[in-house]
C-alpha cells in the first residue's frame, strides 16, 4: 500500500546511486522492512510469528542442505546412513536435532500464525489473496515434512507412507494408479525414497518463492491490526524500523531459547520411539500414527467408519481430512461480517474459543489408538468442525450485534493506553 507520508529510499554515496540505478535491491529492502514502510502501531506479540516462521523456514532448509551431504536415498542403508550422521559427522547430531525439531516448531509457530489470522479476521477483504498464499504454503508444508519423515526410513516412517499413500486408493478408478504413482511401485521401497527424497529436498525452496508472493501480497493493502481498522493517517503507523525490528527480535531471542532447550535437552520428545526401530515390512507397529501437527487432520481421517450414501468410509474419510483444509480458502466469503476483529465481536471471540479447543482435542483424539472413547469423540468434533464454518459462522456473522468500533487505529491506542501511557504516538524516524 503507498502511504503519501512515507519515507522516501534516498542513496547518499556514489556506490549507493550506482547500485540503486541497475538493481534497486536496497531500495526494496527500505521499502518492504524498513523505514519506508508505515505500520500499524498497534500490533501485539502475536504478529512476530510471520517473522518467526520466515526464520524457522531458514534453519530448515540450511540444516536440509548439510544433511543431503551425507544421506544416502537408498534403503538398504538410508537408515544406517541417519545413523552415521548422528555418531560420526562433526556435529551431526545436533544438524539432525536441529532439523526434526525445527520441523515441529515451524508447524508450531505457522498454526499460531493461523489462528492470530483467524481471530483479527485477516483473511477479509482486501486480504484474501493474503490468506489464500498463507494455505498453499501450509499444504506445502504439509507435504514436504510427511516426505521427510519417511525419509528416515524407520519403522514409523514406513508404515506412515504405506498408509497415508494407501488413502489415495480410495479414489474410485484413478486411486489405485496414483498411489502406484507416488510409491514408484506397489509398496514403499527405494523408489519411493528416491522420489520423496527429490521432492523433499526441492519443496522448500518452492515454499521460499511463494512466501515471497505472500509478503509481496501483504504489502500491498498493508498489515492487518487488531482493531481490523484501515490506517487513515499518520499518526496510525510508526515506520517497520525501529519499531517492529526491535520486537521482532525480541521474539526470536525468546523462541531461539526454546527452540535450543528442546534441541538439546529433550531432542526426542516430539518424535516416536519407534522410528528408532529399522522399517521391517513384516513387523506392523501397534499404533501407526503420524506426526503430531498431522494429528487433528488424521483424527478427522478416522471419525468416519461406516459408509454411507454407497461410499465407502474410507472415502469419507479421506475427502474430509482434505475437505477440513480446502474450506478455509472459502473463510473471506463464509464470514459476512463488515468487523474483521473478534476484540469487537463478542459472540464469535466465543465461538473462535471454542474452536480452538475444538482443533485441541482433534489433535488429542488424532495421537491416540483408533479405539473408543477417542472415534466417538472425534467424530462428534469433527462434526462441529464443519458446522462450525458452513452454518455457526455465516449464520452469526450476519446476526451479529458488534460493539462500537474505535474511529482509528490511533483513538484505539489512546483510549488503551492514555495520552501518557505506555504506547508512545510515534512518528516516522528522520
Amino acid at each position: 500500500m503507498s502511504f503519501p507520508w512515507a519515507k522516501q529510499y534516498q542513496p547518499t554515496s556514489a556506490v549507493g546511486k550506482w547500485m540503486d540505478e541497475r538493481l534497486p535491491l536496497p531500495r526494496f529492502i527500505f521499502g518492504a522492512l524498513g523505514p519506508g514502510y508505515p505500520t500499524p502501531k498497534n500490533l501485539n506479540a502475536f504478529y512476530n510469528f510471520g517473522v518467526l516462521a520466515g526464520v524457522a523456514l531458514v534453519i530448515q532448509i540450511i540444516t536440509g542442505v548439510v544433511l543431503a551431504m551425507h544421506f544416502a536415498a537408498d534403503t538398504r542403508v538410508a537408515f544406517d546412513s541417519v545413523e552415521h550422521i548422528m555418531r560420526d559427522v562433526n556435529g551431526g547430531w545436533m544438524i539432525r536435532y536441529m532439523h526434526a525439531v525445527g520441523a515441529s516448531f515451524f508447524f508450531g509457530v505457522v498454526y499460531i500464525h493461523i489462528f492470530r489470522g483467524l481471530y483479527y479476521g485477516s483473511y477479509k477483504p482486501p486480504r484474501e489473496m493474503i490468506w489464500m498464499l498463507g494455505l498453499v504454503i501450509f499444504l506445502l508444508m504439509m507435504a514436504t515434512a510427511f516426505m521427510g519423515y519417511v525419509l528416515v526410513w524407520g519403522q514409523m516412517s514406513f508404515w506412515g507412507a504405506q498408509v497415508i499413500t494407501g488413502l489415495f486408493s480410495a479414489f474410485p478408478v484413478v486411486g489405485t494408479h496414483i498411489q502406484t504413482l507416488l510409491l514408484g511401485g506397489y509398496s514403499p521401497d527405494n523408489a519411493t525414497l528416491n522420489r520423496f527424497f527429490s521432492l523433499h529436498y526441492l519443496l522448500p525452496f518452492v515454499i521460499f518463492g511463494v512466501i515471497v508472493l505472500h509478503v509481496w501480497a501483504l504489502h500491498i493493502p498493508g498489515s492487518n491490526n487488531p482493531t481490523g481498522l484501515d490506517v487513515k493517517t499518520e499518526a496510525d503507523t510508526v515506520p517497520f524500523h525501529p519499531y517492529y525490528t526491535a520486537k521482532d527480535f525480541v521474539g526470536l531471542g525468546i523462541y531461539l531459547i526454546v527452540f535450543s532447550a528442546f534441541v538439546f535437552f529433550m531432542p526426542n520428545s516430539l518424535g516416536e520411539p519407534d522410528n528408532y526401530i529399522p522399517a521391517n515390512p513384516l513387523s506392523t507397529p501397534a499404533h501407526i500414527v503420524p506426526e503430531w501437527y498431522f494429528w487433528p487432520f488424521y483424527a478427522i481421517l478416522r471419525a468416519f467408519t461406516t459408509d454411507f450414501l454407497g461410499v465407502p468410509a474410507k472415502l469419507w474419510g479421506v475427502l474430509a481430512m482434505f475437505a477440513s483444509i480446502l474450506l478455509l480458502f472459502l473463510l473471506p466469503w463464509l464470514d459476512q461480517s463488515p468487523v474483521r476483529s473478534n476484540n469487537y465481536r463478542p459472540v464469535s471471540r466465543i465461538l473462535f474459543w471454542v474452536f480452538v479447543a475444538v482443533g485441541l482435542l482433534l489433535g488429542v483424539c488424532g495421537g491416540k489408538p483408533a479405539e473408543e472413547p477417542w472415534v466417538r469423540l472425534s467424530q462428534i468434533l469433527t462434526a462441529y468442525y464443519f458446522a462450525h464454518f458452513l452454518i455457526i459462522l455465516p449464520i452469526v456473522s450476519k446476526l451479529e450485534k458488534t460493539k462500537p468500533l474505535p474511529g482509528s487505529i490511533s483513538e484505539a491506542v489512546l483510549a488503551k493506553y492514555g495520552k501518557g501511557g505506555a504506547a508512545p504516538v510515534a512518528q516516522p524516524a528522520e
